[in-house]
């Protein structure tokens, strides 16, 4: 089993950086891919940002490529998600989740998830 606990969400302004930090406890991977998903009100859960475990191989959404950046710290265990030049409609519920496989941007790829942190973008 794996314990994942997002942090570093808030409130921040257009324009302005927020940095989120996954934990991971318990069995941990020594293969596999971290991702990030975020979840608006009343919209479904999407993709936002993939990793491999070796650090190797990202993949983002097209919403945020160019101004998010995935990076892990396996000594760590744990993976972050810079953002800067939040916009209004990246707020959403941001969560982590853990896995194995190279479709980062699909779900089933992931075991793994979290409870999840809000991020509010305000205009």
């Amino acid at each position: 089993q794996v314990l994942l606990v997002e942090s570093g969400g808030g409130l921040v302004q257009a324009g302005g950086s927020l940095r989120l930090s996954c934990a991971a406890s318990g069995r941990t991977f020594s293969s596999g891919s971290m991702g990030w998903f975020r979840q608006a009100p009343g919209k479904e859960r999407e993709f936002a940002a993939g990793i491999g475990r070796n650090g190797g191989i990202t993949y983002y959404a097209d919403s945020v490529k160019g101004r998010f950046t995935i990076s892990t710290d396996n000594a760590k265990n744990t993976v972050y998600l810079q953002m800067n030049s939040l916009k209004p409609e990246d707020t959403a519920v941001y969560y982590c989740a853990a896995g194995s496989g190279v479709r980062f941007y699909d779900p089933s790829t992931y075991i793994y998830w979290g409870q999840g942190t809000q991020v509010t973008v305000s205009s």
